[in-house]
């Protein structure tokens, strides 16, 4: 049986921790505000873009010379993986759920005789992933948008997978991500990005069509190979933004909500170790005074 030294110890670090897990769940509550706004509004000029370029893709298919950003290299032999998680842990499922993923599509892609390789954006999903899939990691990333995540970030990271696809290293590209729902919620996002397919929005607007409603008739200016040129890897650009944007509201909104949890048992710990701490006591004295009468008695 603990001591009562013991216990109060016990309880003076369980409140120590406590303050901890509180103070942590703060902060992330008020980086969460900024990175869900930023999340929120990079959605509508991605889906935008994609949408856009959906629209060339379908008047260019069937022709000769299209970019093999749109069309593919004619073979799916080699995957790249972009997992992207975060640099730091104590945020509940946000890194398992996407190194889950990985490791299902990377063991269902080798089984079916495809080559994977594995980029990792974020410390946690590097090590976690080496565990079993050294070999395949080509790339890794950390710290990224540590102060403050822009553009560049993902930029440079757009640019890192458009120089591996000209050279030839890979035929599809996918990038894995956790998509902002709530702050209790976050969507595993599986995206590819090379070859470009078409957005699921592209539907609505068939569905529209098939409505009633006028189908719109775009002029291009120059023509739309020469557009899509330039727009294919802008818009690799663009989505690996988004996925990040995505990635660390997801994070701060996990944080949150494992540091409550974490804060709640912390408060349960300690009522039940004050409970412990006063019936041991309570024996304590009880054994004391039964001495001293028992000792007067013999007297």
């Amino acid at each position: 049986m603990a001591s009562l030294k013991d216990l109060r110890n016990r309880i003076a670090s369980v409140k120590s921790t406590q303050k901890i897990t509180s103070a942590m769940k703060m902060v992330a509550a008020a980086k969460l505000r900024r990175a869900q706004e930023q999340a929120e509004a990079a959605r509508p000029y991605a889906e935008r873009m994609d949408r856009m370029l959906g629209s060339l893709a379908a008047s260019l298919q069937g022709r000769a010379g299209v970019s093999p950003m749109l069309a593919g290299t004619g073979d799916d032999r080699v995957h790249l993986l972009v997992a992207v998680t975060s640099d730091r842990g104590l945020c509940g499922g946000f890194n398992t759920g996407i190194v889950r993923r990985t490791r299902q599509m990377a063991a269902e892609l080798t089984e079916a005789g495809k080559t994977v390789k594995i980029v990792c954006v974020g410390r946690k999903g590097r090590d976690l992933l080496r565990r079993d899939w050294a070999d395949a990691i080509v790339g890794s990333y950390s710290d990224i948008g540590r102060r403050k995540l822009g553009f560049e970030d993902a930029d440079a990271i757009a640019g890192k997978i458009t120089e591996m696809f000209e050279a030839g290293e890979f035929d599809v590209c996918t990038m894995i991500y956790n998509r902002f729902k709530s702050v209790i919620s976050q969507v595993v996002t599986a995206q590819q990005l090379i070859p470009f397919a078409p957005p699921e929005s592209a539907a609505e607007d068939e569905s529209d069509s098939a409505a009633g409603a006028p189908a719109a008739i775009y002029s291009y200016e120059p023509d739309e190979a020469e557009i899509l040129a330039d727009l294919l890897p802008r818009n690799l650009a663009v989505q690996v933004f988004r996925g990040l944007l995505e990635s660390a509201a997801s994070e701060h909104g996990a944080r949150m909500t494992a540091m409550d949890n974490a804060t709640r048992n912390a408060g349960d710990m300690i009522a039940g170790l004050t409970l412990t701490y006063n019936r041991t006591r309570q024996a304590q004295i009880t054994k004391e005074l039964i001495e001293i009468i028992s000792g007067a008695e013999a007297l």
